[in-house]
């Protein structure tokens, strides 16, 4: 690393700002199960809080830390997004910040940029595709040179995706190749399934950012498209019943699919992915091993629910985001009434610990490809192979979203020297190749091949 990344001493190996919110305790209760201690060795050895407000954060940290007491030397540092200075002074002694602070659209790029002016790496749980591309635009190069990482998405929004296409798109045996890989997302509950507010201010600020995000693609230099085997597939209906999961499904406008088509094209740029600052012969080979076996699909995301009635619900409140979210008094209406306007998914309260306890997901995978590339060169020739994986794990906000973000933090501390020096990146590119699914699968969200056969011709 430079110079001035070397001479850095930071006090605390992770800073979790936005600490009080509602995904911020959460990830509080997360962080704490890794803090190291003499009989529990571990990278995170010393850990703060940081937020607008001390007691707030205290009451969080006591709620994460029940049944216990809360640590006691757990410092709590105060910072606000609208104080430059505070998230400086913030940066300057992480080695790592976690940000939970959203909507990123409005609070996210001051917490940026002060890590990349510090050199301090960065992660978040952002499901907002117009600010993750400007970040990119805006801090890539800057934080290359300062040798801050800077990774937004790590969380439901967009890992389980990522990971999950990764690992369809490596059960693809050479001749075998993919062509589309379709992910079906089931969220289930013995109770009733509760949204996380920060998804659905998310959706309806990705609605009013719309605009902004084709004129920030415009505006930057066109990059290269992965080759991907045989024609693009049909566009297909806009419901559909999933027999083989008895779900109907419609497609979802997501975070997802843009965080995975931006991790294939990094791919198209670094065929062998991104070297590590400090990597071994043994780390090179695992990194350039997994990308070989990794082949470029087109991908889609569809929400599907076991009934019909089910799928209309999800299209009446993507219609009420989609009309309401293109103006101010329409955005303002839509973020004042949550519940009504998603029909109870979402509310402010946020969910119960019940609720949260209760809730699930399954992520299938359904790829279609050739069973040999050659026949994807052959005239219109329709894919002969299906192979179904799938990612299933607990409640997609409070539960499965702290987890992520805590094990990227963790790979981060105990391999940084074998990551690249800095940038902004998807993390897909960053965290394919280290152990993350592994972690991940050690704590509650699993990874499985379904099936493979052979389709009608």
């Amino acid at each position: 690393m430079q110079d001035d990344q070397v001479n850095r001493k930071p006090r605390y190996d992770v800073v979790i700002f936005g600490a009080s919110g509602f995904t911020g305790k959460y990830v509080i209760r997360e962080a704490l199960k890794f803090l190291h201690t003499p009989s529990s060795p571990s990278p995170l050895k010393t850990l703060a809080l940081a937020g607008r407000s001390h007691s707030k954060i205290a009451q969080s940290l006591k709620w994460a830390a029940h049944p216990n007491p809360p640590p006691p030397d757990l410092p709590i540092l105060t910072a606000d997004t609208s104080d430059p200075p505070s998230l400086r002074r913030l940066a300057s002694q992480a080695k790592l910040i976690l940000n939970c602070v959203g909507p990123f659209r409005l609070y996210g790029e001051p917490v940026v940029a002060a890590c990349v002016d510090s050199g301090c790496d960065y992660l978040d749980i952002c499901g907002e595709p117009e600010f993750m591309e400007r970040m990119e635009a805006g801090y890539h190069e800057k934080a290359a040179e300062k040798g801050s990482l800077v990774i937004s998405a790590c969380g439901f929004d967009s890992v389980p995706a990522e990971l999950g296409l990764l690992f369809n798109s490596r059960q693809w045996v050479p001749p075998a190749v993919p062509n589309r890989v379709e992910a079906y997302l089931s969220l289930e509950s013995s109770k009733r399934v509760v949204g996380n507010i920060g998804t659905y201010e998310s959706a309806v600020l990705g609605v009013a950012n719309a605009d902004q995000l084709q004129e920030l693609r415009r505006s930057r230099p066109k990059k290269p498209r992965p080759l991907i085997p045989g024609p693009p597939p049909p566009k297909g209906s806009l419901v559909e019943h999933q027999k083989k999961f008895d779900l109907w499904a419609v497609k979802l406008p997501s975070a997802d699919s843009i965080v995975v088509r931006r991790t294939l094209v990094s791919l198209t740029q670094n065929p062998r992915g991104i070297a590590g600052v400090h990597e071994d012969a043994e780390q090179i080979e695992r990194r350039e091993t997994f990308w070989s076996s990794v082949k470029p699909a087109h991908f889609g995301v569809k929400m599907g629910t076991k009934s019909l009635l089910g799928i209309f619900r999800v299209i009446a409140v993507g219609v009420f985001i989609g009309l309401f979210g293109k103006n101010s008094f329409g955005r303002r209406l839509l973020l004042k009434f949550p519940s009504f306007f998603s029909l109870g998914w979402f509310k402010k309260k946020g969910p119960t610990e019940d609720e949260v306890s209760s809730a699930s997901f399954k992520m299938w995978f359904v790829g279609h490809g050739y069973s040999d590339s050659s026949l994807a060169t052959s005239g219109n020739a329709k894919p002969d192979l299906e192979i179904i994986t799938r990612v299933i794990g607990p409640e997609i906000g409070y539960l499965t979203t702290p987890i992520i973000l805590v094990q990227c933090g963790l790979i981060l501390l105990h391999q940084r020297e074998s990551l690249p020096k800095g940038g902004v990146f998807t993390p897909g590119i960053i965290f394919g190749p280290t152990d993350l699914q592994e972690r991940l699968q050690k704590h509650g969200i699993c990874f499985d091949v379904i099936s493979k056969n052979s389709l009608p011709a």
